[in-house]
């Protein structure tokens, strides 16, 4: 693993406020349904299960607000897309994506074995 300047641990460092920018869960979901093609908010609803549309709105606005969604708004229609800084994180959120679906149900029998 590389070594950086600063600590994620130090509450001014950088990394610390990428690291929780993409450690809210809508973020994640988001920026990866967009890692496929823009997509309106109405179809962003559609595709991401459980997102109110109230949610969504805050979760592209933050994400706008840090350089990773861009919105486009012209002849009657609204697109969300990915700006090249929102792009860089495709190959990340994809890598964690395997994971969850390799392990998710390991972590899912963990956690009723402990509720059980």
């Amino acid at each position: 693993m590389r070594e950086y300047p600063g600590s994620v641990f130090l509450a001014d460092c950088p990394a610390r406020l990428a690291i929780e920018i993409i450690a809210d869960k809508w973020a994640v979901v988001v920026l990866f349904a967009l890692s496929r093609e823009a997509c309106r908010h109405g179809e962003l609803v559609d595709l991401i299960g459980g997102v109110s549309r109230k949610v969504l709105t805050q979760t592209l606005r933050r994400l706008q607000g840090y350089g990773l969604v861009d919105r486009h708004a012209g002849a009657g229609r609204t697109d969300y897309a990915l700006t090249d800084l929102g792009r860089t994180l495709v190959e990340p959120i994809a890598v964690l994506t395997e994971w969850a679906h390799e392990h998710g149900a390991s972590v899912a029998e963990f956690q009723e074995s402990r509720t059980g």
